[in-house]
């Protein structure tokens, strides 16, 4: 490695070249050997610009990179892939060890025990999100709050995001209604069209809708996930145990010996063991007391975050019940204008059985006249009158057989007259 790196290397620097213009040269000749390869991303310049809310709300403007966000949030980078604005993912929300991964429509952001990692920009979601979080955290640091730091955060970004969702729902009812009211009374190709380009777009925000919708009600059904993501709770069990706290079996008489749960009784030491036994089982009925304090402490937190999540689930299924009402009017609306139109077609169907049928009758009224205005010598042609009542005769018998078929119609009920 070392010898093909040197390769790279001008052979006439000298010795005594500082160490800033060897390290330049260094990564010169790194770039330039990873630069032939297009499938090798350079690492180092993915730094972007970052919005730090701290708990008291005070806004930090930082250039962050992907590696020092990893590693002060311990998250892993497909996590980071979800808030990079140039991919288009559905909404998410991630709880790990350290921070809450949050991806809702336009407001990504990573929240922490501490503070609100947002991604700049200059979308009016963001904008509104960064000003009206840093203004409930000012407004309530002199006040008790029972929602720790990570919920309320999370609580903003889920008010901002059904509120959006409801907003961008009730532009397109005013934009659609009166369009579906203008089509079921006329039919025309402009606005069809208009009406296929709004079911494009309620198809789009019906997903994305029933995104959120089933991401939180999936963060409900898993209570797992939702102890993952009390922050709060977990860095205070962190900092305040103590090593006995952590394993109480462990120390006897005073920490000056350890025996492990497992390791078997000696039969000579079988008579003085039972205050060691004793012992023991007090230590484990503390244990587990303890931890009975600690699951029905847990179970209150996640009590309170399923709380908060069935609260904007509600806001969020109310939007998309809205949205099916909408598609259900529109395929009303497609449903009349298609009777509509098998009734038009329906009618020309029926005119077309009259223009067939008259058709009929004008053809066999034509076939005599044609008969009887051949060259050919007959009899009948030496009375003047004659060839009148032939027209008249076949005339009447032409209209008797058209009322025929009119009234074989009627009885068929193949239209009603």
């Amino acid at each position: 490695m070392e010898e093909s790196q040197g390769d790279f290397l001008p052979s006439d620097v000298p010795e005594s070249t500082s160490s800033n213009n060897c390290e330049r040269n260094t990564s010169s000749a790194h770039s330039n050997r990873w630069s032939g390869f297009p499938g090798v991303k350079k690492r180092g310049h993915s730094s972007r610009s970052w919005i730090k809310i701290d708990q008291d709300g005070n806004v930090k403007i930082l250039e962050l990179d992907k590696a020092k966000i990893m590693r002060q949030c311990s998250l892993p980078s497909r996590d980071l892939r979800l808030l990079d604005p140039l991919f288009i993912y559905p909404s998410t929300i991630l709880g790990r060890e350290k921070a809450i991964v949050v991806s809702l429509e336009q407001i990504r952001c990573i929240i922490t025990a501490e503070e609100v990692i947002l991604m700049n920009s200059l979308d009016i979601n963001v904008v509104q999100y960064k000003s009206e979080l840093c203004k409930r955290l000012q407004a309530k640091k002199d006040q008790s709050d029972d929602l720790p730091f990570e919920f309320r955060a999370l609580e903003l970004a889920l008010e901002l995001t059904c509120m959006s969702l409801d907003v961008k729902v009730k532009e397109l009812e005013m934009e659609i209604y009166p369009v579906l009211d203008e089509l079921a009374s006329s039919i025309n190709t402009l606005n069809l069209e208009r009406v296929r380009r709004l079911k494009g777009h309620l198809l789009t925000l019906t997903q994305r809708v029933q995104k959120v919708r089933d991401e939180l009600e999936h963060l409900m059904d898993d209570d797992g996930d939702m102890a993952e993501m009390y922050l709060t709770e977990k860095k205070l069990r962190s900092e305040g145990n103590t090593p006995h706290e952590i394993n109480p079996l462990t120390n006897f008489s005073g920490g000056t010996r350890q025996v492990s749960k497992s390791a078997p009784v000696s039969p000579i030491a079988s008579t003085s063991g039972a205050p060691r036994l004793q012992r023991a089982f007090s230590s484990i009925v503390t244990a587990s007391k303890q931890g009975s304090l600690s699951s029905s402490h847990g179970g209150d937190n996640i009590e309170q975050l399923e709380m908060l999540l069935e609260a904007y689930f509600v806001v969020i299924d109310h939007t998309l019940s809205k949205l099916l009402s909408l598609k259900e009017y529109i395929d009303d609306t497609e449903d009349l204008i298609n009777i509509k139109l098998g009734n038009v077609q329906n009618h020309l169907i029926q005119f077309e059985l009259l223009l067939t049928a008259a058709t009929f009758v004008a053809t066999l009224f034509a076939a005599v006249a044609g008969v009887f205005g051949m060259n050919f010598a007959a009899s009948i042609f030496d009375y003047p009158s004659a060839f009148s009542w032939v027209l008249i005769i076949t005339g009447a018998g032409c209209g008797l057989l058209y009322f025929s078929f009119l009234l074989y119609f009627k009885y068929k009920k193949i239209f009603p007259l």
